[in-house]
C-alpha cells in the first residue's frame, strides 16, 4: 500500500534527492503522513551526533504491526502475504494471506502475554526460516515486546552471549533446523545455551517443525501448538511511542564482545517501507523474493517489515541454493513468477562456479529487479548475474547497507539512476555521505578516496548499542566528530557515483556476514596449546573474504592437520561454523611494533600473496619475523 509514486525517471530522482537534502524534516514528514498513527509526532526530528542522540517523530504514538498487517486487511485481506518455500521442494509450500497472517501474530503474542511477557521485555529467537519464525517477531512488536533474533548457525556459547546481554526471558526456537541435506539440533544449542547460565529465561517454547525428538524440562519448556494453537485471533496492539525499542540485532565488532545493535519503531518502520518500495520498484501485484535468513537485518528489514508495510507478497525461503540441486533459486523464480529477487554475492559467486547450465533452460522471464546484498559484488560476478539470470534486460541493484543504517544507503534505483558493475552508485533521498582521510578533513571534487561517513541522520540510523550507549558513541560518532563512521572505505568517481572498497577496522565480510576478528581471535585462543593468534581477512573467490589466522604455539606441533582440526572446533563451538578459519598458519611470531601492537597491515598483504609494498618494516620490534611468515604461507 504506497500513496508515495515510484521514483522512475533521473528527474524525479533528482527532485526528491534535492528536497529531501534541502527540507529532510518535511520530505520525510510526508511519507509518514501515509501511515496510520494513534497519535501525531510533535517534533519530526532532533539530532546531536557528539552524544549521540537522535529522535524521529518525537511524541508520535503508533504499533509497527497495524501498519504491516491491519491495515491491509480491508483492501488486501485475501492477498497473499507470505508464501513459503520449503527446504525440501517435494514438500508442499503454505501460503499466508494477510487475514490469515494477522490471526497468526494475534495467536502468537496471545500465546506470549500469557507467559507472562510485557511491554519492554526482551524475546530471543534461534529458528530456521520458518513462517513462524516472522509470525513470532511480528508478535513480539504486537505487544511491544523487543525481539532480538539470533541466526541459528551460532553456537551455543555464542548465543549464551547474546542472550545474557538482551536479558531476555523467552527464547523461541525449532526442534530441529533443515538446511539443504543437513539437520541441525537446533533445542540442543539452546539446552546447552542455557545450561551454561541464563537466569533471565522463564521459558523456552519450541516450534515441531520436523518431529525430531527432543528433551523437555518441565515447568520451563513448552510446545509452540500447545501453546499458541488454542490463542483467540485477535490481539489489541500494544501502543508505542516512536523511539520505543523494536529490536535488538547482534553484530560483531572490533572488540570481542558482539554489540547489540537497537533499533526503534517509529523512523524504521517509514525508513524500510520507503526504500523497499523505491529500490526495488514494487508494483501491487507482484511476488518480491529474498534469500536472507531473518537472522541477518536483511531479512528484518527485506523480508518482514519492508515488505508487509508496502502490503507486498514475499517469498520466505527455508533452504540453501545448492539442494537438492544448483538450481533451486532458479525452479522457485519460475515456479511462482517472481520479479524481485535480492540475494548475496556469495550466492552468486557459488552459483557461478558450479556451471551455467544449472540456470540455463529456465524461463526467468518474470525477473523485473535483481538484487545484491551483504557486501560487494566483483565485476565478474555482476555480469554473470546479468547474462545468465537477467538476460542482460533486468537491471541489477548493488545495494550498500549496514545492520546500524537499518535499511538500504546506497543502491542503484532501475530507472531513476545508472548501473555501473562494481558500484553501489548514488545515495537515496535523504542520505548524505561524505568521504573523509584519516585525519577527518573532508575529500571534497567529485574523485575522491577516504572513509565513508554521513553527515545528517536517517529515519533508519541505530539509536544505541544495547546496555552500553558509549560504546555506540566511541564506535560509531567518536573518531569523525560530527559525522556517523560506517567503518567502510570508498571510492567516488567522476559522476559522483560510490563504490565501496571494504571494511577499514577489524571487521571480515564473510559471505556477507560480519564477523569480528578479535571475536575469533578470542575462541582460537582458547586451545590449550595457542599462545596468541591474529586473525586477518584475504580474498576468497566465493565468500568475498575468507578468514586466515596465524597461530603461534606453546610447543612444536606434530600433526599440523590434527592441530588444525582442533583449532576449527573450539571456534566452532565458541562462534559457530560461519566463523572457522579458511587458513591457519603456525608462526613462531607476530610482527609488532616497540609498543606491542600487532602490523596487520603486514599480515593481510601476506594473506592475500600480495608481497609488494611491505612498507619499512625496520621499526619492527622483531623485522625478521616478515619473512618467516612470507615463506611458510607459501606451504598453507
Amino acid at each position: 500500500m504506497s500513496d508515495t509514486p515510484l521514483l522512475t525517471t533521473p528527474e524525479a530522482f533528482r527532485e526528491a534527492y534535492d528536497r529531501s537534502v534541502r527540507d529532510p524534516e518535511g520530505f520525510w514528514a510526508e511519507l509518514a503522513s501515509t501511515f496510520r498513527w494513534h497519535k501525531p509526532w510533535s517534533r519530526v526530528l532532533s539530532w546531536n551526533f557528539d552524544r549521540p542522540e537522535i529522535r524521529w517523530f518525537e511524541g508520535a504514538r503508533l504499533n509497527i504491526t497495524e501498519n504491516c498487517l491491519d491495515r491491509h486487511l480491508e483492501t488486501r485481506g485475501d492477498q497473499t502475504a507470505i508464501l513459503w518455500e520449503p527446504n525440501d521442494p517435494s514438500d508442499p509450500t503454505r501460503r499466508y494471506t494477510y487475514r490469515a497472517l494477522h490471526t497468526e501474530v494475534c495467536r502468537a503474542a496471545n500465546a506470549l502475554k500469557e507467559l507472562g511477557v510485557r511491554k519492554g521485555d526482551r524475546v530471543c529467537f534461534y529458528m530456521p526460516m520458518v513462517p513462524e519464525l516472522a509470525i513470532g517477531v511480528l508478535a513480539c512488536a504486537r505487544i511491544g515486546a523487543v525481539h532480538s533474533v539470533v541466526f541459528a548457525g551460532f553456537s551455543a556459547n555464542a548465543l549464551a552471549d547474546r542472550i545474557q546481554d538482551a536479558q531476555c526471558r523467552l527464547v523461541i526456537c525449532s526442534d530441529t533446523n533443515q538446511r539443504g541435506a543437513k539437520a541441525i539440533p537446533v533445542k540442543e544449542v539452546v539446552d546447552e545455551a542455557l545450561a551454561s547460565g541464563c537466569p533471565s529465561v522463564e521459558h523456552v517454547l519450541i516450534l515441531r517443525h520436523t518431529g525430531d525428538p527432543v528433551s523437555m524440562t518441565a515447568g520451563r519448556d513448552l510446545w509452540w501448538h500447545d501453546l499458541v494453537d488454542r490463542q483467540e485471533g485477535d490481539c489489541p496492539a500494544e501502543i508505542m511511542d516512536a523511539e520505543d525499542m523494536l529490536f535488538i540485532l547482534y553484530t560483531s565488532g572490533s572488540t570481542g564482545k558482539p554489540k547489540g545493535v537497537v533499533h526503534t519503531c517509529g523512523g524504521y518502520m517509514v525508513y524500510v517501507w520507503y526504500t523497499f518500495l523505491q529500490v526495488f520498484q514494487y508494483r501491487q501485484g507482484d511476488l518480491y523474493f529474498c534469500t536472507a535468513d531473518i537472522g541477518w537485518i536483511t531479512g528484518h528489514s527485506y523480508i518482514v517489515y519492508g515488505p508487509l508495510l508496502a502490503g507486498a507478497s514475499v517469498v520466505m525461503f527455508e533452504g540453501v541454493p545448492t539442494f537438492p540441486t544448483p538450481a533451486r533459486f532458479w525452479d522457485i523464480i519460475d515456479k511462482h513468477g517472481v520479479h524481485q529477487f535480492y540475494t548475496a554475492p556469495t550466492a552468486i559467486r557459488a552459483l557461478m562456479a558450479l556451471g551455467d547450465e544449472w540456470v540455463e533452460g529456465h524461463d526467468l522471464s518474470s525477473l523485473k529487479v535483481l538484487g545484491s546484498v551483504g557486501e560487494p559484488i566483483n565485476e565478474e560476478a555482476w555480469h554473470w548475474y546479468h547474462r545468465h539470470v537477467g538476460r542482460e534486460k533486468v537491471p541489477i541493484v548493488d545495494t550498500w547497507w549496514q545492520t546500524e543504517t537499518g535499511g538500504i544507503l546506497i543502491s542503484p534505483i532501475p530507472g531513476a539512476t545508472p548501473m555501473k558493475p562494481g558500484y553501489a552508485t548514488f545515495p537515496l533521498p535523504g542520505i548524505q555521505p561524505c568521504l573523509v582521510d584519516n585525519e577527518g578533513r573532508l575529500l571534497e571534487g567529485p574523485v575522491a578516496e577516504g572513509m565513508l561517513c554521513f553527515r545528517f541522520p536517517w529515519p533508519g540510523i541505530l539509536r544505541t548499542t544495547y546496555g552500553d550507549h558509549e560504546r555506540c558513541r566511541t564506535t560509531y560518532f567518536s573518531q569523525f566528530p560530527g559525522l556517523y563512521f560506517s567503518g567502510d572505505g570508498a571510492r567516488r568517481d567522476a559522476d559522483g557515483q560510490y563504490r565501496i572498497i571494504g571494511r577499514v577496522d577489524d571487521v571480515i565480510n564473510v559471505s556477507g556476514h560480519r564477523i569480528g576478528t578479535a571475536e575469533v581471535e578470542n575462541a582460537i585462543n582458547l586451545h590449550p596449546e595457542v599462545v596468541e593468534s591474529a586473525v586477518v581477512g584475504y580474498p576468497h573467490d566465493i565468500k568475498g573474504q575468507g578468514i586466515y589466522a596465524y597461530v603461534i604455539t606453546r610447543h612444536p606441533v606434530p600433526d599440523t592437520a590434527a592441530f588444525r582440526k582442533e583449532v576449527l572446533a573450539v571456534v566452532t563451538k565458541e562462534i559457530g561454523p560461519i566463523a572457522k578459519p579458511d587458513r591457519i598458519q603456525i608462526v613462531s611470531g607476530l610482527p609488532k611494533t616497540r609498543s606491542g601492537k600487532i602490523m596487520r597491515r603486514i599480515l593481510r598483504k601476506i594473506a592475500a600473496a600480495d608481497f609488494s609494498g611491505m612498507g619499512d618494516t625496520s621499526t619492527l620490534l622483531n623485522p625478521e619475523i616478515v619473512e618467516e611468515i612470507r615463506a611458510g604461507a607459501m606451504k598453507v
